[in-house]
């Protein structure tokens, strides 16, 4: 394993999560969380500094290749604003799949561990099939069914940034846009895209759709504010519309109060996969988010 979590906040004084990522070097990423206003800022300081020393200590790698990030509670529009405009990318390893991050300039690195085993599983039901990657943001889930063998793909996210991203994600692989164009991007704000398509008379058709949507967005770009606990089953139904009879769509979220309303999406096939898609490095936190796999009842 090449990504993954090698600490989670497990002591309560020491509020930090810390990653690890390899590929031809070791990075550390460190994640601070806010601490509780019954903790002593000072001591909470004192403590992130000695974590700060001792980590390169612990892995052997330079104080460089280790990255501090804090965390507060965001406005709906900063999920993935930048920090910063200095920095490079740096590439590291998932199964069998380079990807390229960025330690710098987001909150986010390019690379979601917790759906590190969802990756996993589209990369191996693929093959041969026809995959939609929905607000897919740098793209990794598309390499994955790339790399299993899928006979075309769809991309499609709001942002230019991550469209180029996930672009340069899947040349880093050996597949060239320029030279396999039955691997498709597409910079559209995704809940216009899907309408879209799915209000034509014969939809887009695929055998395996990602859908993992924000919680919020009020994006400038977007005509409403879009709600994941509020919105969920139009867009299910929708993403539904373009699923093939046979086809599986995975549908996650990490809204921790998220419930979903199998009553109104009764003309679907929907199984709670959350538990099998959490990374053992994950598990002290089952909420860290919510995965089920939807199908048509004929294919079940």
């Amino acid at each position: 394993m090449h990504c993954f979590r090698a600490y989670d906040a497990d002591l309560p004084e020491y509020a930090v999560a810390v990653d690890v990522y390899r590929g031809e070097q070791t990075w550390i990423n460190v994640q601070e969380y806010e601490p509780p206003k019954t903790i002593d800022q000072h001591k909470a300081d004192q403590r992130l500094a000695g974590i700060m020393v001792e980590l390169p200590k612990i892995f052997d790698i330079p104080p460089e290749q280790v990255f501090l990030k804090i965390r507060r509670k965001q406005k709906n529009t900063e999920q993935y604003e930048k920090l910063g405009e200095a920095g490079a990318f740096r590439i590291v390893e998932e199964g069998g799949c380079k990807f390229q991050v960025n330690f710098e300039n987001y909150l986010d690195t390019g690379l979601f561990l917790d759906h590190r085993p969802i990756r996993l599983m589209i990369q191996r039901a693929a093959r041969g099939k026809r995959f939609l990657n929905l607000f897919a943001y740098t793209g990794s889930a598309t390499v994955h069914a790339v790399k299993g063998g899928a006979s075309a793909t769809t991309t499609v996210d709001m942002s230019n940034t991550y469209i180029n991203w996930a672009k340069r994600n899947l040349a880093l692989n050996g597949w060239a846009v320029d030279n396999h164009p039955e691997h498709e991007f597409i910079q559209a704000d995704c809940l216009e895209w899907l309408a879209q398509e799915a209000e034509k008379r014969l939809p887009r058709q695929y055998d395996l759709i990602f859908l993992d949507p924000p919680t919020f967005s009020n994006s400038k770009r977007m005509d409403e504010a879009f709600d994941i606990q509020q919105h969920h089953a139009q867009l299910i139904r929708q993403a539904g519309r373009l699923l093939a009879p046979e086809g599986v769509l995975y549908f996650s979220t990490n809204f921790r109060r998220f419930r979903m309303d199998e009553a109104v999406l009764a003309e679907l096939a929907i199984e709670d996969i959350s538990a099998g898609t959490i990374p053992e490095d994950f598990s002290r936190d089952p909420k860290i988010h919510y995965c089920w796999k939807i199908q048509h009842p004929c294919a079940r």
